[in-house]
């Protein structure tokens, strides 16, 4: 919050909560932290199910836990046609269809930024798969001022490894969600993950290397 700048006195934030263990560690850390006094913030959560992917969450858990930390979850329910665009594949479309109903809530609801539960894994690991796929080195960035909307979308967890916010989910006893999306897979992503574990066993200090890199050419901010 403090060295990106990510959340400032007045805010109106909603937070992306699929089920994962991040985004619960996201919310739960933001509901803490926004009990202290400045700055002053507001959250709320948005959990949006695909009618049409079998992708089975307990909107119930997820309730109860937003209600715990005096949170309140907007369930959202909508679908999408993978033949309406056969240049996308479903998980591309799944995904933008997803987004596109936070975006369109947040507005709704005046909201000015978007909490994404992204931690530093997932942006490193996105930055190999662009330099090596994409021929280019960048990254999804900690703080995105969106062009076509009075929206920023922020990523609060950036610094945070995935390791501990795995530990933290299950010293907090976090229910894991079940998952059985009929095109989850094996991915570049996966293979890219597996790579960067080697790279650490080489040189336990690379994340670091990696996200100074990053941060040096400008990558982590945007608009």
């Amino acid at each position: 919050m403090r060295n990106y700048h990510l959340i400032d006195d007045g805010d109106y934030i909603l937070i992306a909560l699929s089920g994962g263990k991040d985004c619960l560690c996201l919310l739960d850390l933001l509901a803490m932290r926004q009990r202290i006094f400045m700055p002053r913030f507001k959250i709320e959560a948005v959990h949006v199910r695909m009618e049409n992917i079998a992708y089975e969450t307990d909107t119930r858990y997820l309730e109860d836990f937003c209600r715990q930390r005096n949170v309140y979850l907007h369930v959202v329910n909508t679908s999408f046609d993978a033949s309406t665009d056969k240049r996308k594949s479903p998980c591309f479309l799944c995904s933008w269809n997803r987004r596109k109903q936070m975006f369109n809530l947040a507005q709704e609801l005046g909201c000015n930024k978007i909490a994404l539960g992204h931690h530093m894994d997932d942006l490193i690991h996105t930055a190999l798969m662009n330099e090596c796929f994409q021929g280019r080195f960048d990254t999804m960035p900690v703080s995105l001022r969106m062009k076509k909307m009075p929206l920023t979308i922020i990523r609060p967890l950036c610094l945070c490894h995935e390791s501990d916010i795995k530990a933290y989910a299950e010293q907090e006893g976090y229910r894991k969600q079940q998952k059985i999306c009929p095109y989850e897979k094996e991915s570049f992503r996966t293979d890219i993950q597996r790579i960067f574990q080697q790279m650490e066993s080489l040189n336990p200090e690379a994340r670091y290397s990696i996200w100074n890199a990053l941060e040096r050419d400008g990558k982590l901010i945007e608009g």
